[in-house]
């Protein structure tokens, strides 16, 4: 398997520190409101990595944080006159929510930036020891001029990050572009006991502080949008480097902007949604599938025309499930036919092809393409013969075996039928033995009316509900 390496700016061969397990941590969301379909995305595809890498024997140990302090909290906390804490848990709640929806499995640890002030303070404490880092009257601030190799993230030099940069203007601070690691308590705000005062963490310091926790010094994959590439892990690899003395992370994984309509996704420009929003009008599984219909590392197109296209798509899917279900259970003959070995050939080529796009620095639109090859090859050669149950068995299964590595198509529903619509159906079959052609044509109609399609096929009639 092959990741594209952000640090190296390159494809490389997956290899793991640990042949045994893999180590992989994600930024997750501030917890001050309903994520958006920007945060959505990167959760989709590093929950999509973090599968696949199951699916290919590796035991995965998922970190994912929840930042519960900060500015943000803090402000929204007042606004609504709750403590920043219970602000935090109502959100870590609407967050699983959603997350659950869009098929985001839980990681091996969720933690919290307040529940690990020990850890945080210890690695600050390493910085300040080892020069990387200094106090100013209660704030902390990380010296970037003292790391040297700054800036290769995000492959620009010191000097030229800070031209382009927004630099908080901070008297206190040696050089513009040091970081705050540590701030001082202001009156009101939440504190806790450090060496330097009573104070909370910078936003920075907390995934290194949790990455090397809950993981180790040097970890597999790290990985987040491409928003946080600079500052935040340019600052996070600065801060662990120096105090850990070795490479922070292997491969660093970023995935690419989210744009609406074509343009930027803007609060004052009207065209932002949360996950929260979208699911209004389209399922949770939509989201998931529009998200993997591109490659993570491009740019997307977020629009209610390509929504649209996206659940038809997945109901193509889940239509050919229903059939497939449909042919096994009326399915004459229980082992393969003769003939079949051929088709049953032709769907292992299309778990190989799934298999060679995974490989290929994760590359779920070719994936989905292979899923939709099943889908034709069943279109062609199942339906409208009279396939083997084992036969239509081994691509209902396929089909759920390289959907459920996307986390996707594992939402049939099992249709009950009114008896209303069995009595139809039994009475058309009847018309139909008595080559009443107009009367079953008329029931036919008149289930279309009632939500059901009629399709008449060797094995019987398939009843579909629209």
């Amino acid at each position: 398997m092959k990741l594209y390496n952000t640090m190296t700016n390159k494809k490389e061969e997956f290899v793991p520190i640990n042949k045994d397990e893999v180590m992989m941590y994600s930024c997750g969301p501030t917890v001050y409101n309903y994520f958006h379909i920007g945060n959505a995305r990167p959760f989709i595809i590093f929950d999509t990595l973090r599968r696949y890498l199951e699916y290919r024997g590796y035991k995965v140990k998922f970190v994912q944080n929840f930042t519960d302090i900060d500015d943000k909290m803090i402000n929204k906390a007042n606004d609504l006159g709750i403590t920043v804490a219970e602000l935090a848990e109502r959100y870590i709640a609407e967050y699983f929510k959603d997350a659950d929806g869009l098929g985001i499995r839980r990681a091996s640890v969720h933690p919290r930036a307040t529940e690990n002030i020990g850890a945080i303070i210890n690695i600050i404490k390493k910085l300040v020891d080892k020069g990387y880092a200094y106090n100013v009257d209660g704030d902390v601030y990380y010296s970037t001029k003292k790391f040297k190799e700054y800036g290769k993230l995000s492959h620009q030099p010191l000097d030229e990050l800070e031209s382009g940069a927004r630099i908080d203007i901070n008297e206190d601070k040696r050089d513009p572009m040091d970081f705050a690691v540590w701030k001082k308590q202001k009156p009101g705000e939440p504190a806790w006991d450090s060496p330097w005062g009573k104070g909370r963490p910078g936003w920075h310091i907390e995934c290194s502080a949790m990455a090397n926790k809950y993981l180790a010094d040097t970890i597999d994959i790290h990985s987040g949008g491409r928003d946080l590439i600079f500052p935040h892990h340019e600052n996070e690899i600065a801060q662990s480097e120096a105090a850990n003395g070795c490479a922070f992370a292997n491969y660093w994984v970023h995935n690419g902007y989210i744009n609406i309509d074509n343009r930027k996704m803007s609060k004052s420009l009207g065209n932002f949604f949360t996950v929260r929003d979208v699911v209004k009008e389209f399922d949770y599984e939509v989201i998931r599938f529009f998200m993997l219909s591109a490659h993570y590392r491009s740019p997307i197109n977020f629009s209610k025309d390509l929504m649209e296209s996206s659940k038809a798509a997945l109901d193509r899917i889940y239509n050919c499930l229903k059939t497939l279900k449909f042919l096994s259970g009326a399915a004459e003959t229980a082992e393969f036919k003769n003939g079949e070995a051929g088709i049953a050939a032709a769907l292992d080529k299309r778990k190989e092809q799934f298999i060679a796009a995974m490989d290929d620095d994760l590359n779920t639109a070719d994936a989905i393409s292979a899923l939709f090859d099943i889908v034709s090859d069943v279109n062609v050669n199942l339906i409208g013969g009279n396939p083997s149950k084992q036969m239509a068995d081994k691509a209902y299964g396929l089909l759920k075996e390289l959907g459920g590595v996307l986390g996707l198509l594992d939402n049939e529903k099992d249709d009950d039928v009114p008896a209303e619509i069995t009595a139809l159906l039994d009475e058309r079959a009847d018309a139909r033995k008595n080559k009443d052609w107009a009367k079953s044509d008329e029931i036919r109609d008149k289930l279309k009316e009632m939500g059901y399609t009629v399709k008449d096929t060797r094995q019987g009639q398939q009843l579909i509900k629209e």
